[in-house]
């Protein structure tokens, strides 16, 4: 029996021990806030800004309304004044108040300051209110789709509002007070007050002058071709940070249509970075940047930049023939070396460069120029695009790639890839942010990042004179500009749907850059199913043209001025 009330003792002991030591701090949690209530400050969002420091995206100040339903001394009137300012519906708000089952209710949120000075006049007990914040972007639906919007509480929930909202949420403080057991304010409440701490800014490579040009010229091209959707990116090909960024249709952010959750998905897409297609003859710049390094190195297989192409219209490879897009009847096609074949962008001649090239080297090209990889830009939902593995890879399809058909790609894997075949051979990681700021103004920088060098700079300087002469004399024409030096390719793919060719739909495009001596502008211009008139010289090239122009309004830029013998 002694044994036994011992054993029961040190049972009740060691819970004692435990309940003390190990338990004891979270029920001491448990009890304060069993007696203490607390109202919530929210941390102001930080502001986003473009690289010139103007404002993208801020807040206004405005305000959350609650109930303690334990507190509330006359449920009918407080549910018919607070229905009457916050327009919720009367009925429901009572029966919460009245159930019973919560602590306290949210009235409504993100509410005018007119709003708060109005029910405070009215007094009523049990209800409180604190400061949150609403998001205000500057410029309505400009940069929808990059920007991103936030939910209800301020929660990043697209774009960059969601890809560096760690950085810019900040940490919530609070208004912390004790109450009686019903949860009333004791009339001797501690308050408690702790500071919310305000999330930090983001400066992004985007230029708002740059962006509203480039939006105009768009929404402008998508009116005027009936087009399904259009899209246009601007990078600084001297270190890939995003100048513009543009998709259209788009949605104003500070009208978020949430209740439409099909719309809101569809318009708030970035397709730039997260849809891919067939890009058709854009893609004929990185066929001959690969022939261009590969004959420099002594490759006998390459193709020389004055060696003559075979003029017939038709090649026939796997039994599959692949024809020219033009009949060859003016006579244009005829005696063409590597220049002359970008000008007129004849397919057959770049099936002939990717086939005497062969697969291994041709997808180390493909590989080094970033594609079927991720960018690695700063963004969610990056594709990789699409390329048909090496070991499947058969001649016909490897002479179709050639042109830029059997492989997909996104528009900013096109751009990113143009841009390191013109700037002396240098791919670096496309990036949106470029600093971080504190909040004692202080920034901390986030530097470009040289990933590799798909091609020599010998080769990207006469790849960029080459594609001079595209604008200059050849299907490019439509994006010359008196005195400035631009180098571009147009591109015209047909649609596929189901595995066929979409008959009369197609996807009109240009990517071009200036000065083409040292560029220091890019554009890739994506027209979707254009109607009526649908080849990229005649759709999309006047359009880069335009956004040029601007760029040099916007930024000076002088004419270019051919210096004395």
């Amino acid at each position: 029996m002694g044994l036994a009330i011992a054993f029961i003792f040190c049972l009740i002991l060691g819970r004692l021990i435990y309940v003390q030591l190990v338990w004891g701090t979270d029920l001491k949690y448990r009890a304060t806030d069993q007696w203490n209530r607390e109202i919530p400050i929210i941390a102001g969002r930080g502001a986003i800004t473009d690289t010139n420091g103007q404002i993208l995206a801020g807040n206004k100040t405005t305000y959350s309304i609650f109930v303690r339903p334990n507190a509330v001394e006359n449920a009918e009137y407080t549910a018919t004044v607070l229905s009457g300012i916050f327009s919720v519906n009367p009925q429901t708000l009572l029966d919460k108040l009245q159930g019973g089952k919560v602590s306290e209710i949210t009235v409504a949120r993100q509410v005018p300051k007119e709003s708060v000075e109005k029910l405070v006049t009215y007094g009523l007990s049990g209800v409180y209110y604190s400061r949150d914040n609403s998001r205000v972007y500057t410029y309505n639906d400009v940069l929808c789709q990059v920007l991103g919007f936030t939910s209800n509480d301020g929660s990043g929930l697209s774009g960059i509002e969601k890809y560096y909202d760690n950085i810019l949420s900040g940490t919530n403080g609070e208004i912390s007070y004790t109450t009686d057991i019903v949860g009333k304010e004791t009339e001797n409440s501690v308050v408690v007050y702790s500071e919310a701490t305000d999330g930090d800014g983001i400066q992004l490579t985007i230029d708002i002058d740059i962006q509203l040009a480039a939006e105009e010229a768009m929404r402008s091209v998508y009116l005027s071709s009936g087009a399904k959707s259009v899209s246009c990116v601007v990078l600084n090909p001297q270190n890939f940070d995003v100048l513009s960024m543009v998709n259209y249709p788009s949605y104003d952010l500070n009208d978020v249509p949430r209740d439409d959750t099909e719309t809101l998905n569809a318009l708030s897409r970035n397709s730039l970075v997260c849809d891919i297609y067939e890009p058709g003859s854009t893609f004929k710049v990185i066929t001959a940047a690969a022939d261009i390094e590969e004959y420099l190195k002594g490759n006998k297989n390459a193709y020389s930049t004055t060696q003559i192409f075979n003029g017939s219209r038709t090649r026939t490879v796997d039994g599959t023939k692949i024809k020219c897009w033009s009949d060859h009847s003016n006579g244009k096609h005829s005696n063409q070396n590597l220049a002359a074949a970008l000008n007129n962008s004849c397919n057959p001649c770049f099936t002939d460069m990717a086939l005497s090239l062969g697969k291994e080297t041709f997808y180390d090209y493909l590989n080094n120029f970033g594609f079927g990889n991720v960018t690695g830009l700063d963004f969610n939902g990056e594709a990789l695009g699409m390329l048909v593995p090496q070991s499947l890879v058969r001649d016909c399809d490897l002479a179709r790639i050639g042109f830029g058909q059997t492989v997909a790609v996104t528009g900013l894997q096109l751009a990113c890839a143009t841009a390191a075949a013109v700037n002396g051979g240098n791919y670096y990681s496309p990036r949106l942010l470029k600093s971080i700021v504190l909040p004692n103004n202080k920034k901390v920088v986030n530097e470009p990042v040289l990933k590799f060098r798909p091609i020599s700079e010998n080769t990207s300087s006469i790849l960029a004179e080459m594609l001079e002469g595209v604008v200059t004399e050849g299907s490019g024409k439509k994006a010359y500009i008196e005195g400035y030096r631009v180098g571009g390719k147009t591109g015209t793919a047909q649609k596929y749907e189901d595995g066929h060719i979409a008959s009369g739909k197609y996807i009109s495009s240009f990517v071009g850059f200036f000065p083409a001596d040292k560029p220091q502008y890019l554009a890739l211009i994506i027209v979707d199913e254009p109607q009526g008139t649908y080849y990229g010289s005649a759709v999309a090239a006047p359009v880069a043209k335009e956004i040029f122009e601007d760029i040099i309004r916007i930024k000076n830029i002088q004419p270019y001025v051919r210096e004395k013998l």
